[in-house]
């Protein structure tokens, strides 16, 4: 059986209650030998870290502050990670810039942003990154850096094959690919494309973004194989292969 890593699942989300035991062992029978954790803020991490626990070397986390949980008091938020750091995080994330919903807090993601891609380089732990329409501001962080993390990930990656050109430029960057590459009417394929395999990681965002055909249902990283195929499809070659590079290219960007 093909051997997999599902790079962002979220088994603390109140989704999945106590169900997420079940979770992860279905996903462990699918071949997802290791699933890995973003943070969000403090009103989770507890928990986070919890279940993480109940299953080591199976399930790691990441540390870090979310944009959509970036408020006035985002400052206190960076300070209270300090409590975490002995838990050995395998990243910074999810961090990033999200105006979706507006961009009221706009100015404080993009210090909070910035503060936390000093933290990573400091800390040499890779990034993953949660962008959703603030690509330019996105890259005016970057350039305002002058030390970055040593890899970068764009987590559910939406953009085209120039913005992943364009991210090479800052260092060893990657993209989270997920259920959205099965949509129908998605234009990720094309993009996904262009991108070199040896650059992919494969993610769910579980319980969220479930692929076709399980599109609207509790997602889970037992369907990591779905996304696997499509992948394999797009790309020409067998889903042992899709397996084995994007595997390698997990425990890399996590120097697990």
């Amino acid at each position: 059986m093909a051997k997999y890593i599902d790079t962002h699942v979220h088994f603390y989300d109140e989704w999945f209650g106590q169900d997420y035991r079940d979770e992860i062992g279905r996903s462990l029978s699918a071949g997802v030998e290791i699933m890995v954790q973003p943070d969000v803020d403090s009103s989770e991490r507890d928990r986070m870290f919890a279940i993480s626990e109940e299953y080591p070397g199976t399930l790691y986390t990441m540390l870090g502050l979310y944009p959509g949980s970036v408020n006035e008091d985002w400052e206190k938020e960076i300070e209270a990670l300090d409590d975490w750091w002995d838990k050995g995080p395998v990243a910074i994330g999810e961090i990033g810039l999200d105006y979706h919903y507006g961009k009221e807090t706009a100015e404080l993601q993009k210090l909070a942003f910035a503060c936390q891609l000093r933290m990573a380089a400091s800390r040499d732990l890779p990034v993953n990154i949660h962008l959703r329409e603030a690509t330019e501001d996105f890259f005016k962080v970057l350039d305002s850096c002058p030390a970055l993390p040593p890899r970068g990930c764009l987590h559910a990656f939406s953009g085209t094959a120039e913005t992943f050109r364009r991210l090479q430029k800052y260092g060893e960057w990657y993209v989270g690919i997920g259920g959205v590459l099965t949509f129908k009417n998605s234009r990720l394929p094309e993009a996904v494309a262009a991108i070199p395999i040896e650059r992919i990681l494969l993610e769910t965002d579980s319980p969220y973004l479930a692929p076709v055909p399980f599109r609207g249902q509790r997602n889970s990283s037992a369907n990591i194989p779905v996304i696997a195929e499509a992948l394999a499809r797009i790309k020409g070659i067998d889903i042992e292969q899709v397996a084995e590079v994007t595997t390698a290219n997990a425990t890399k960007f996590f120097n697990l």
